[in-house]
């Protein structure tokens, strides 16, 4: 079963928007972003944009570093695309939903596969709770609880415009 949830994500936008301006502006050295796939991509591509920030954003996938990768194996999302070098960047990850941490352990090992960053930061939409590691958010627009079996997406309309999908998952 899927539905939209009444969270307002283009008003969490506004706030992830406020908070990556703030992280920028608490640094002297460039930024660059990574979107992690396929909902962070897109807060990054539009973050890049309205933050008129140089080139454009990174993309970052986690499937190649997954723990679970011999259950799930290459997901069909987009595939890594840094257009900037790691090494000594100041590296801001984008993403929708933080839960348990292990997307983000896995795209940090992407990401030192491509050079040692000066720093990483981690930008999300919506905390969810639930954490197996020991990652936290730089900046965080909500924080939400849902039951382990609801999973929580961020979609992108026609026009650009974000909006969140609940769904059940098969247990």
């Amino acid at each position: 079963m899927t539905q939209t949830i009444q969270l307002d994500a283009e008003l969490l936008y506004a706030e992830l928007l406020l908070g990556v301006k703030a992280l920028i502006a608490a640094t002297t050295q460039p930024v660059v972003l990574a979107g992690i796939t396929s909902g962070g991509a897109w807060l990054a591509e539009r973050l890049q944009r309205e933050l008129g920030l140089p080139g454009d954003a990174g993309v970052i996938s986690s499937s190649m570093h997954r723990d679970d990768f011999a259950q799930r194996g290459l997901a069909m999302s987009a595939q890594t695309v840094l257009p900037f070098d790691v090494n000594g960047a100041h590296v801001i990850l984008v993403d929708d939903v933080l839960y348990t941490g292990r997307t983000l352990r896995a795209v940090i090992n992407e990401l030192f596969d491509y050079g040692r960053p000066a720093s990483v930061q981690l930008a999300v939409l919506v905390d969810r709770g639930g954490r197996e590691l020991p990652i936290q958010a730089n900046v965080c627009a909500a924080t939400l609880s849902l039951p382990a079996s609801q999973l929580l997406e961020l979609a992108r309309d026609e026009d650009g415009r974000f909006r969140f999908v609940l769904e059940n998952k098969d247990v």
